[in-house]
């Protein structure tokens, strides 16, 4: 199965959908002109391992770097998933043992910018001025609710310190 990792060549999908057949060169940076308007992506990193030369010229050493890389990568995910459960930053662990993987894997690569590209389209659609006022209401709302709940519960149970309450 080809990773795209050790330098080979890796098939890239057209406008059609349909793999690219080498025929024609591929710009790698993303920068080429594509139906009248230049890619938007033009500062994303090529696909593949960012390994040293040293270590890519050495089929069994750039394996063992290929292992070495998932088990740590693995790790912190693990470690991540656990923090979902357990107090800590489990998103975020898990997403930096993303990044780790994305040093090495392709298909890590291309999760990590499909995550951006979603995050990136949440937070635009975040900033949009209908979405920030229903946002707003809609605190509002649950704002009042809550007091109007501890006003309730204050009217018919009053306030009772812990320390005087009787047995």
């Amino acid at each position: 199965m080809n990773t795209g990792s050790n330098g080979t060549e890796v098939a890239v999908a057209t406008e059609e959908g349909k793999p690219d057949d080498g025929a024609e060169p591929v710009d790698p940076a993303g920068t080429a002109d594509v139906g009248g308007k230049a890619e938007e992506d033009t500062t994303e990193s090529l696909l593949g391992s960012r390994a040293p030369d040293f270590i890519k010229a050495r089929k069994t050493l750039h394996l063992s770097w290929q292992v070495g890389v998932f088990v740590v990568g693995l790790a912190v995910v693990g470690a991540g998933a656990a923090m979902l459960v357990l107090p800590g930053p489990g998103w975020l662990v898990i997403f930096g043992g993303m990044a780790i993987w994305a040093t090495e894997f392709v298909w890590a690569q291309l999760v990590l910018r499909w995550t951006k590209r979603k995050v990136s389209e949440a937070a635009q659609r975040a900033l949009d001025p209908r979405v920030r006022r229903r946002n707003l209401i809609l605190t509002a709302i649950g704002v009042v609710i809550c007091a109007v709940a501890a006003g309730v519960y204050l009217w018919k149970f009053g306030l009772i310190m812990p320390w005087k309450i009787e047995q």
